[in-house]
């Protein structure tokens, strides 16, 4: 920890040599920097025995109000002083860079874009585990009973009998299903809505060609009814660009609940040149390799023409 910034609260009286030796202070404060950017002196404060810390003002762009910590001490009995440490630091309306925040709780609706992923924490409250059929009471138990006898009661006390389709009839099965009105949505007029749809949230956009996986497997896709919901459903996260919205299942953004993937570690590549390697070079050139030249002791004999 730096001597500057661990002061005894009993003042302590300056060690006279170390006050004097502003010079050799000011010195360790403009190698540490360069000079112009060391300013006047502004104090010198005991840190301890023998031990003086001389501060001066930072010209330094962009460090207003800093200063710069030199700590000069001498030995017992000695009467060199010789340089601690120099640092520079904060002072009273020093200009300071705002506390970090994470990202998570810096992060906006609309701040993401195609490309970006959002990892989803584990224990997210805004997801749950998927239906497993273990908290779904028995048909037969008293659970089911209640809560049908409670159906029943509720039913009675706000709806009026006279209006509402006896059960299990093909009326009441309409209207369970939101049909029963006058005109409902023909083929066509389905079909030009989920073009229309699926040009604003669909698999050809920007983000969806982006994103690690599509809203088919995204934990905040909500489902919707009817023929359209085997091709469409709702974003519920806040944080994507469709929330709110509705959108085709091959669409996708940063936002995908499972896209908390770690990427893998980046591996150096493999050297361009090797140089732990050795290469062998021989000292003499081999015979056969055509670079000897051959003498003539080594040529086989003329034919003169000699029997």
């Amino acid at each position: 920890m730096s001597a500057a910034t661990t002061r005894s609260r009993t003042p302590r009286t300056p060690d006279r040599l170390c006050v004097e030796a502003v010079e050799l202070a000011r010195a360790a404060a403009e190698e540490a920097a360069f000079p112009g950017v060391v300013g006047a002196h502004v104090s010198a404060v005991a840190e301890g025995d023998r031990v003086v810390t001389h501060f001066f003002e930072s010209k330094e762009p962009g460090y207003r109000g800093w200063r710069w910590a030199v700590t000069v001490t001498r030995a017992s009995r000695a009467k060199n002083v010789t340089l601690d440490e120099t640092v520079l630091l904060p002072g009273d309306d020093a200009l300071l860079a705002p506390e970090w925040v994470p990202w998570s709780e810096r992060l906006r609706p609309g701040d993401m874009g195609p490309g970006d992923l959002l990892p989803t924490d584990a224990e997210d409250l805004r997801l749950e585990p998927g239906w497993s059929g273990e908290d779904t009471p028995p048909p037969n138990s008293v659970v089911s009973a209640e809560m049908a006898e409670l159906v029943e009661a509720e039913d009675a006390d706000v709806t009026d009998r006279a209006v509402v389709p006896v059960r299990g009839s093909i009326t009441s099965v309409a209207e369970e299903l939101g049909m029963r009105r006058a005109r409902v949505l023909s083929r066509y007029g389905l079909h030009t809505a989920a073009d229309r749809w699926d040009d604003s949230f669909g698999a050809k956009t920007p983000m969806a060609q982006a994103a690690p996986a599509s809203c088919v497997s995204c934990g905040f896709l909500v489902a919707i009814g009817g023929s359209l919901g085997q091709a469409f459903g709702v974003c519920a996260n806040e944080f994507s660009p469709a929330d709110g919205r509705l959108v085709s299942l091959s669409y996708g953004c940063g936002g995908h609940s499972e896209a908390a993937v770690m990427p893998a570690p980046l591996r150096p590549a493999p050297p361009v040149l090797d140089s732990m390697a050795s290469d062998e070079f021989t000292l003499r050139p081999a015979p056969d390799s055509g670079s000897v030249p051959v003498s003539e002791s080594d040529l086989p004999a003329a034919d003169l023409g000699h029997s």
